[in-house]
């Protein structure tokens, strides 16, 4: 045992990864010279075919305490400065059209609230007293 693994507690799979190690260990007597030999070429070689990591992340610029994790040599190319620039654009660009179009909304509602102001029978300021409220509701019971 190492000592990170004395560190942690064995988890589940870590039991019964070294329970089944075990377990194929204990027959390798009972097994012919030329067996063992074919089963450990057949290791080295699985051992060799393994993917071995692409990129290990790294620490890189350390300042005061702080590190940040990085890809490779920890200078970021071109299409990574253009991946990490390209959604703050895209958003920018769709708060200004979505803003563009809230505001000609608004507008056409306050030009047809305006057009029927001006085409109404009644005068501008009617719609300021009191009580046409009242007026309104007892057209509009009269009309059910």
């Amino acid at each position: 045992m190492t000592t990170t693994d004395t560190l942690r507690d064995p988890t589940p799979a870590d039991q019964f990864g070294r329970a089944v190690a075990a377990r194929l260990s204990a027959g390798t007597e009972e097994i012919s010279y030329e067996a063992r030999e074919r089963l450990r070429a057949a290791r080295v070689r699985a051992l060799q075919v393994r993917r071995k990591p692409e990129a290990a992340p790294v620490l890189v610029g350390q300042r005061g305490g702080a590190g940040s994790l990085a890809l490779g040599d920890g200078s970021p190319g071109l299409w990574t400065r253009i991946a990490s620039v390209l959604p703050l654009l895209l958003l920018a660009g769709g708060l200004v059209l979505l803003h563009g179009f809230q505001s000609d909304l608004r507008a056409n509602e306050l030009a047809e609230v305006d057009a029927a102001l001006l085409t109404d029978d009644l005068p501008p300021a009617a719609y300021a007293d009191p009580g046409f409220v009242q007026f309104l509701k007892q057209q509009s019971s009269r009309a059910e």
